[in-house]
């Protein structure tokens, strides 16, 4: 029987396979091992029996989904997916504009490296409960397992398109799936509006979660500060911010209830998100609110 290897070498091993991942897989799984202590699986429904697509096979399922008599009439192998099941797969969308690449402090995360985090740990508990997940505009398909984490990974971690708007684009989801859309959602309330009719009018379920820096609800500047737009709207100098402040907020406030008022017309829910807090109570909520045991909201 051989020896086993000395401490040293087995640490150092764990230390380069860790060092291999992806930091915001790191991240993210950090944050879902967190929330996985204080929540428990989903409840789920019986499979229906409406046939809704055929897809290729892939690493990760279960020879039973083999559709044969399909697989023969080619070179690929084709699993057989039922209306059920893509309709419970939950569809994520994140941000990916240019205005997500804030942080007012050095020692805080943009906000597009938190929805990422976040977005990315969510998957890891939904697809630990079985479920499948799909990332809206990466082509992806729902599915589950360490692959389609891994494809998530990849897909997120893509740099940023300056061209991408704050809204995800028109894109096929199934009748009755879940949306979890997370961004900073300080678009024109009617782009907004227009979004989430066009996803609630097939019958789609979802959640907004919001992601913001603290200086964007505070405006904590002082002076004379000229301030640029992250997406071309130009820049505007402002000789005493403390001035504008009080109005600021103001209409900062008007269009959050906006928001709210916005998405409880179409039954959808918003969560908001500070980037010095935590993700693991934020991500708590989400995924409680998933599981329809929890219709509160993170902080």
């Amino acid at each position: 029987m051989a020896d086993a290897q000395p401490p040293s070498d087995l640490h150092h091993q764990a230390e380069t396979a860790a060092a291999a991942l992806p930091p915001l897989l790191v991240a993210a799984e950090r944050v879902a091992a967190t929330v996985s202590q204080g929540v428990h699986g989903r409840r789920r429904v019986g499979q229906g029996e409406t046939f809704w697509q055929f897809r290729r096979y892939e690493f990760g399922d279960s020879t039973q989904l083999i559709d044969w008599r399909q697989s023969a009439k080619s070179d690929p192998v084709f699993v057989r997916e039922l209306e059920w099941e893509a309709a419970q797969s939950v569809w994520l969308w994140v941000d990916r504009s240019p205005s997500m690449i804030y942080r007012s402090n050095a020692d805080l995360p943009d906000k597009g490296w938190r929805a990422k985090v976040l977005a990315l740990a969510l998957t890891v508990l939904l697809i630990r409960a079985g479920e499948r997940v799909a990332l809206m505009g990466s082509g992806m398909v729902p599915a589950s397992g360490r692959t389609a984490l891994l494809r998530l990974v990849d897909a997120l971690e893509r740099p940023e398109d300056p061209s991408t708007d704050g809204l995800p684009e028109t894109e096929f989801v199934p009748r009755y799936g879940r949306v979890v859309m997370f961004a900073d959602f300080l678009e024109p309330l009617e782009n907004i509006r227009a979004t989430v009719a066009r996803l609630s009018g097939h019958g789609i379920q979802g959640h907004l979660v919001q992601v913001l820096d603290p200086a964007e609800e505070t405006l904590p500047f002082s002076g004379r500060i000229e301030f640029e737009g992250a997406e071309g709207e130009g820049r505007v100098l402002i000789g005493r911010v403390e001035s504008v402040r009080q109005a600021y907020r103001e209409e900062l406030a008007h269009h959050q209830a906006g928001l709210d008022a916005l998405a409880a017309s179409f039954g959808w829910t918003v969560t908001r998100h500070h980037t010095p807090v935590p993700p693991e109570k934020v991500l708590m909520a989400l995924y409680l609110m998933l599981s329809e045991t929890w219709p509160g909201r993170g902080n």
